[in-house]
């Protein structure tokens, strides 16, 4: 069984309490990401995605000085390393989401993305499927 950790990116780009929306914008440019977590001294406490910038930054009128600890989500989920690449697929799938923290430990080790799973062979039918409901998804609303 391929876990998680055979897939995950380790050298993960984050931010913290203490940036602000501006930065993180910045950064996901920069980066060309859609999401970036958010870190206090190594814990995962938060994720911001593109979507958050707009929803909860942009709509609401907010400055580009706001911190990101009000714009990010932090109701998260999340799969440890030791998780099968089938269980962190069908969390994608269940949930609507394109990439999965790794934590260990309370600790941010890796992402998961559901590019990771597809250019895995041993996940092909698990990412297609994480796909095509999170996409089904995306169009219908």
């Amino acid at each position: 069984m391929q876990t998680v950790r055979d897939v995950m990116t380790t050298n993960v780009e984050y931010c913290t309490p203490v940036d602000n929306v501006y930065e993180v914008a910045v950064k996901m440019r920069d980066l060309n990401v859609g999401a970036i977590p958010v870190v206090d001294h190594g814990r995962l406490i938060g994720m911001i995605t593109d979507r958050d910038l707009v929803v909860r930054g942009i709509a609401e009128k907010r400055p580009g000085s706001t911190q990101v600890t009000e714009v990010m989500s932090d109701q998260l989920i999340t799969v440890t390393p030791d998780a099968s690449v089938q269980e962190a697929a069908e969390q994608m799938a269940r949930h609507q989401i394109r990439r999965l923290p790794v934590v260990e430990n309370g600790r941010l080790v890796g992402i998961v993305s559901l590019g990771d799973l597809a250019t895995n062979r041993y996940s092909d039918e698990s990412a297609g499927r994480a796909l095509t409901e999170i996409s089904e998804r995306d169009f219908l609303h």
